[in-house]
């Protein structure tokens, strides 16, 4: 399989170090070339300093052939518009999108957007601890509940970077 990640942080260094050692194919994007010493020295990966968000470097890194798309900036507007390029223009059928933001990650959701929350990730596994029973919606990726609507987006704020 092929996997295109966007954002060289701890999460996507870690899920490209592992997608790689796996036999898969990955290209990793970051825009700061320091990010990708989070990689080992002997990532058999590609490691491309470029904009993630751009529809011309993700055509110029063949995201059309790619079968996995995972968008880890720490930037939740990033990480949608990312998913969507790669959901709508590029036709990658396995599209994830970290949202940091509970609230916003529930409305990309429903825009059709398979989304991740840390928040949510956290408070069920710190609930779990303290022995309360799991959320069902709350932990793992939630799966894009429809089609995203052109017309309809979140009012998200605005972020920084």
């Amino acid at each position: 399989m092929r996997a295109v990640i966007v954002g060289c942080g701890r999460v996507g260094a870690g899920l490209a170090e592992r997608l790689a050692r796996a036999g898969h194919e990955v290209t990793i994007v970051d825009i700061n070339t320091q990010a990708f010493s989070r990689l080992e020295p002997d990532f058999p990966g590609q490691a491309i300093r470029a904009d993630g968000t751009d529809e011309d470097v993700l055509r110029r890194l063949g995201t059309e052939n790619a079968d996995l798309f995972f968008a880890l900036t720490e930037g939740d507007n990033r990480n949608a518009f990312a998913a969507q390029l790669a959901s709508e223009t590029f036709g990658v059928d396995k599209v994830v999108a970290n949202i940091n933001d509970p609230v916003r990650a529930e409305a990309y959701t429903m825009l059709g957007l398979a989304t991740i929350c840390r928040t949510r990730l956290l408070v069920d596994a710190l609930a779990q601890h303290a022995g309360l029973d799991a959320d069902p919606g709350a932990s793992g990726v939630r799966p894009a509940e429809r089609h995203h609507d052109h017309h309809a987006a979140p009012q998200a704020a605005t972020e920084q970077g």
